[in-house]
């Protein structure tokens, strides 16, 4: 199925009211005589992170009969954080699966809504295939956190922002998984100017779509623990998302655990905020980006990090 430029105009009008347009701020530390970097700030996203975007918008293009049945869906944390926000403001039914190694932080909030919240599977990967079980057994609509057309264009609603908030950005830095957000990013912001520049950020403990995209198709790997646990797990099968960034993407850049780790502590330090590992890979990728333009942005994704994590990584680096 394919995503274009109007779906994302037109989820961005779905979701007007729900999401926030979030802050584009330059970053002094970050900028230098090379390039000016800026960050896109969807840590004061709704919930914490960019996952409102999607989330929004597949559910308002959902039937009255498709919403009686009930949602479903499956999540490392923040997409079931942004469903559980919508399900509460509609006043509908959904169920919440997270892998029983889920971020602590992440499915106590979730926790917090008046949804039904399951932990099945040891890992991401385990538990996305229970709850597809449970789509077919239950006939609740699946609502998945990347491989929905809805969901990308609602989350392409990203770069919508960041260029019409400074027309000048000619790079843009997206931390990719399963490549929701970077898909709907590369639409959008191709179809804008085809000249800017698009980077995947992706942990090099979970380096999922790097390989798949050097077999040319979605692979299955195994996974080493990272704390970007926002972008860790597999890509399904027959996602869309992975011939869209096939098409498009410039570059997929593999960040090492410590860099993610520095760019959480150094985000704190300069910049009084406190992100997740996942948003915190896109600051690192930074520093290992090939030669790119003169005027960047890096979206920062979100902040749902476990107090302790955090504290431990402040402390450290």
């Amino acid at each position: 199925m394919d995503v274009t430029f109007e779906d994302i105009e037109r989820a961005a009008d779905a979701i007007k009211g729900v999401v926030r347009h979030t802050p584009l701020e330059r970053s002094r530390w970050l900028s230098d005589e090379r390039r000016e970097v800026s960050l896109k700030l969807e840590c004061f996203q709704v919930t914490g992170s960019f996952k409102i975007r999607g989330a929004m918008a597949r559910i308002a293009s959902l039937s009255e009969e498709e919403l009686s049945r009930g949602i479903l869906t499956v999540s490392a944390g923040n997409h079931g954080l942004a469903v559980a926000h919508c399900a509460e403001r509609l006043g509908l039914d959904a169920t919440i699966v997270v892998p029983r190694t889920g971020s602590r932080a992440k499915i106590e909030a979730i926790r917090r809504y008046g949804v039904t919240l399951l932990a099945r599977g040891e890992n991401y990967d385990e538990a996305e295939r229970e709850a597809r079980e449970m789509e077919r057994a239950s006939g609740k609509v699946f609502i998945s956190p990347y491989n929905d057309p809805w969901v990308i264009a609602g989350q392409g609603t990203v770069a919508m922002e960041i260029l019409r908030d400074d027309a000048d950005i000619d790079t843009l830095v997206v931390p990719v998984s399963g490549g929701g957000l970077l898909a709907g990013v590369l639409i959008a912001a191709k179809a804008i100017d085809p000249r800017i520049k698009v980077y995947g950020a992706e942990p090099a403990a979970s380096p999922t779509m790097k390989r798949s995209l050097e077999a040319g198709r979605i692979v299955e790997i195994e996974e080493e623990a990272t704390i970007a646990d926002g972008l860790a797990g597999n890509i399904e099968r027959g996602s869309i998302t992975f011939p869209i960034i096939e098409r498009l993407v410039d570059e997929i850049v593999l960040v090492e655990e410590e860099a993610i780790k520095r760019a959480i502590a150094r985000v704190a330090r300069e910049d009084h905020l406190i992100i997740e590992g996942a948003a915190a890979t896109a600051v690192a990728a930074l520093d290992d980006m090939p030669a790119s333009g003169r005027r960047v942005a890096a979206i920062v994704t979100g902040r749902n990090i476990a107090m302790d994590i955090f504290a431990d990584v402040a402390r450290r680096y």
